[in-house]
């Protein structure tokens, strides 16, 4: 497997400066939060698309993809069933799906869970229904830019759509596109009944992507997660794609996260 980082963890830091660091610490990917490019990414061109893929690729890594894609966003909604929402996400979606290829990225981490919760006096069934044609409606962009996107169930703190991994994959099978899959997340499956490591040897088959974090809100190995049991379950399952550190307390500073996260990392496979 290989380990990527959120470029959301260095915050303003120069992009160059960012990507320097986190090779020298040990990371091979680079997962990118739209928000961090540009307010408005379909007036974010072909040459920005271009100097930034050269700028990761010059620091020896790779671009994933992209995660947190309706983060920060108006107007857009996974589950709501009303017309003009419906088309305006559609769109949105092949924007990014653009935006990922041109950027060479290969998958989209879809969590974002205030713009995919069941709006109110909506069911779940209609929103489940919702979901699924706006997948099915923009398969074929993934299918023509070679990009896929990752289903992230997020745990009942976070919404109320997608809380398990096998919700999750419901939604998968009912898409049915070769090109939409899961993505697992640690602190997500804490909330979960089942042990993490079963739910990883139960869905390794639909796995595109991991996330590497804590409940606590910190870097893997920062908190009370056992990650060796973790990463045994994935070197088991013969995941070879990428372990992305992804945080949401900066409070221990980008260093740190940065160094420690990768230095848990490698102790868990010892």
């Amino acid at each position: 497997m290989k380990y990527g980082i959120c470029n959301e963890t260095f915050g303003d830091w120069d992009l160059n400066r960012a990507l320097q660091f986190a090779a020298e610490a040990g990371y091979q990917g680079w997962e990118v939060a739209p928000f961090m490019l540009t307010d408005d990414i379909r007036s974010y061109g072909d040459a920005q698309r271009r100097a930034y893929r050269d700028a990761v690729h010059a620091a020896g890594m790779e671009v994933i993809g992209l995660h947190w894609l309706l983060a920060k966003t108006e107007g857009f909604h996974l589950t709501s069933t009303d017309p003009r929402i419906h088309l305006e996400t559609v769109e949105y979606f092949r924007d990014l799906i653009r935006l990922c290829a041109d950027i060479d990225g290969e998958v989209m981490v879809l969590g974002s869970p205030q713009q995919r919760n069941v709006p109110e006096g909506e069911s779940m069934v209609d929103a489940t229904a919702a979901a699924t044609v706006v997948l099915q409606d923009i398969s074929p962009t993934l299918e023509e830019c070679g990009v896929k996107i990752a289903l992230e169930p997020l745990g009942p703190q976070e919404g109320n759509f997608l809380n398990t991994a096998a919700e999750a994959r419901e939604l998968i099978e009912l898409v049915g596109s070769d090109h939409v899959g899961l993505h697992l997340d640690v602190k997500a499956m804490s909330s979960e009944a089942d042990p993490i490591p079963d739910i990883i040897h139960d869905n390794a088959d639909v796995m595109l992507h991991f996330h590497a974090n804590d409940p606590n809100l910190l870097g893997p190995g920062m908190g009370d997660v056992d990650f060796r049991p973790i990463f045994q379950a994935l070197m088991d399952a013969k995941y070879d794609r990428y372990v992305s550190v992804e945080v949401f307390d900066y409070s221990p500073g980008v260093e740190r996260i940065v160094r420690e996260s990768m230095d848990n990392m490698r102790a868990a496979q010892n």
